[in-house]
């Protein structure tokens, strides 16, 4: 089961409305579904965490946890959408898909969450018609997704929109392994900071990868020395929690480009913060899609705390306003070291 998204700052999605609901899917995803099981989670009349798994994956086991993490949500009503290139024509997959919406039913009531629905559509795509599972007779066209206030949102918010969940995952992909390797051992050979640094190397440290972070968005690419520097740096809590509070300031995009660059370039385990820090500053702009695909690699390389309280927040559904104000330590440690951050962004809720 992939990690859940949530729709963050972008529109509520009616739920009485599966062409408009269906989508919404790639942009509240961060891709086009394909063999997938989808389940819309929703609370209050408002969408909650969007959860994705791969449909030849659905063993009784899987929609277990796929119903604990709806319940862990805050769920109380959950929307299961299908997709499935053979679609409703073909009288063995009706079964199946039957089966599989039954076996979720029970599950979820069984944690206090109703399925209110349960949708089949052979395609995401504009114009793809959808039935509703149980053969209730109901089916429909699937609105444009392209166009759909949910797409046009995340399209405002900076947000890229993939047409393969493989797309996305080739955001945090190492690029080049050569090199990478070669970094691994530049790394390993240089020596580690000391055990007991002087706030002052930590205050360069910080300005070292904010002067990194302008020079990577200008487009200059960051030298050996550079990168074995950051790698060290990063292993120093008061320079990571420093950085966080990068997410919510002026400097946040290229901060978050420093963030991808270095999760494609560094070596584990070094990557792993860089991952951490890169899902944080997806998160707090409200882009789940990539804290989730962030936060799968960083948990794949080493056990981390931050990475697993994000996932677990990501998983309850947890908007990004309130991740926002982890932040606040960030901007407390600069002062105290001395650092002048940039400045912190005002966030709105966009009217509609």
């Amino acid at each position: 089961m992939s990690s859940p998204h949530h729709p963050g700052n972008h529109p509520d999605t009616s739920l009485d409305c599966p062409g408009a609901l269906i989508a919404a899917l790639p942009a509240v995803l961060g891709f086009i579904p394909v063999a997938s099981l989808v389940l819309v989670t929703a609370a209050d009349g408002e969408l909650g965490a969007v959860l994705r798994g791969d449909l030849s994956e659905q063993s009784p086991q899987r929609l277990r946890e796929l119903a604990d993490l709806a319940a862990a949500s805050g769920a109380e009503i959950a929307i299961a959408v299908v997709v499935d290139g053979e679609g409703a024509g073909c009288p063995s997959c009706v079964d199946e898909h039957r089966g599989l919406t039954r076996t979720l039913s029970v599950e979820l009531s069984r944690r206090g969450v109703e399925l209110a629905a349960a949708h089949v559509v052979s395609e995401v795509a504009a114009g793809a018609r959808w039935y509703c599972v149980d053969g209730c007779g109901r089916s429909g066209l699937v609105d444009d997704p392209t166009a759909s206030p949910t797409a046009l949102a995340a399209v405002l918010d900076g947000r890229r929109l993939y047409a393969r969940r493989e797309d996305l995952v080739e955001v945090v992909a190492t690029r080049d392994p050569a090199r990478t390797a070669l970094l691994e051992t530049v790394i390993g050979s240089a020596r580690p900071p000391e055990r007991v640094r002087p706030d002052s190397a930590a205050r360069r440290d910080i300005e070292h990868a904010l002067a990194c972070a302008r020079r990577n968005d200008a487009g200059e690419a960051l030298t050996d020395a550079d990168l074995g520097r950051l790698a060290w740096a990063l292993t120093d809590t008061r320079v990571r929690d420093t950085l966080y509070a990068l997410a919510v300031g002026d400097g946040a995009g290229p901060a978050e480009s420093l963030w991808a660059e270095l999760s494609r370039t560094l070596p584990e385990p070094w990557r792993v913060e860089a991952l951490v820090l890169l899902a944080f500053s997806a998160y707090a702009r409200g882009d789940g899609p990539l804290a989730g695909i962030s936060l799968d690699a960083a948990l794949r390389g080493a056990p981390h705390r931050m990475a697993a309280m994000l996932d677990q927040a990501l998983q309850a559904g947890m908007r990004p306003e309130q991740i926002r104000e982890l932040a606040t330590t960030g901007y407390r440690l600069a002062k105290q070291l001395g650092v002048q951050l940039p400045a912190r962004r005002m966030f709105g809720r966009r009217a509609g």
